[in-house]
């Protein structure tokens, strides 16, 4: 399978964080979930991959070569947790400078947008809420005909029903096996619904990049006694923690788990636990 984004071995040392080696793809067609707490390095990546800030070492090639700086103003659509507009813009005028700005630029398209998302074409951004500044974010990224979105909490500060709908465009948009998603979000559940893959990022580390079946499926959080925890194979062991009357386990095959250790309960794992014993509990 091709990838749209390759990212390899990628570097950067700040005084008192580190991204470090970081290294996933995201092959074409599909949609690639980045989780982590915040601070774990989620914008840093983002923003190294678009050379928005000079990285320390790595690669970072687009559809198999390093991107251009037109080619990625025309294939790259992005949308960040902050809204990079002058505040006193409207809508309006910024579909003007988008039609100047691009060659594929599609006012008609953008209208609907505008229109679907209850954008008023003539209001200042400055009197616009979080959620309605993310929607105009996601407008203007998907007017201009891109190839891979590149999304850093693009769900955030919208409320259930708009985010289901944003979800769904997502999901349209990759119907195009030419087009790709990578969307960092703290709402994992958005991730379960539309994910096809998930990188997990952890204080500059990447802890994991799984196919997103794999984790739901796959995954379980063996529950057990004092007993059955010290009896426990290590080698079946990716994380646990004490709690008040039992140990938690996560496990990377809850089948396997399931016949090795009869005295333990065994659950699905969402996205959520599976980020929290990672990051809240022990490694043996």
């Amino acid at each position: 399978m091709d990838n749209a984004l390759q990212v390899e071995h990628l570097q950067k040392n700040y005084s008192d964080f580190t991204l470090n080696d970081i290294t996933f793809s995201v092959p074409s067609g599909c949609i690639m979930g980045l989780i982590g707490e915040n601070g774990a390095g989620k914008s840093t990546t983002f923003k190294g991959i678009l050379n928005l800030i000079n990285v320390d070492g790595g690669k970072v090639s687009f559809w198999g070569h390093p991107l251009s700086p037109q080619e990625g103003k025309e294939d790259i659509g992005v949308v960040f947790d902050q809204l990079n507009f002058y505040e006193t813009l409207t809508p309006k005028q910024i579909g003007n400078i988008g039609a100047a700005a691009y060659k594929r630029w599609n006012q008609a398209q953008y209208d609907h947008y505008l229109k679907q998302f209850s954008l008023p074409a003539e209001k200042e951004l400055k009197t616009f809420s979080r959620g309605m500044q993310v929607k105009q974010c996601l407008a203007i990224a998907l007017s201009h005909h891109p190839k891979l979105l590149i999304l850093d909490e693009a769900t955030s500060g919208l409320d259930p029903i708009m985010r289901d709908e944003i979800l769904d465009i997502f999901l349209d948009f990759v119907q195009d096996e030419n087009h790709s998603i990578l969307i960092s979000s703290h709402i994992t559940s958005d991730l379960e619904k539309i994910a096809d893959y998930i990188t997990f990022i952890h204080q500059g580390n990447i802890i994991f990049s799984e196919n997103k079946d794999t984790l739901i499926y796959n995954y379980g959080i063996l529950r057990c006694g004092g007993d059955t925890f010290s009896a426990l194979d290590s080698s079946d062991i990716l994380s646990y923690r004490k709690m008040d009357y039992q140990w938690e386990v996560l496990v990377k095959n809850k089948k396997i788990a399931a016949s090795k250790y009869k005295d333990a309960v065994i659950d699905r794992a969402t996205i959520d636990e599976i980020m929290l014993l990672y990051v809240k509990g022990e490694r043996k």
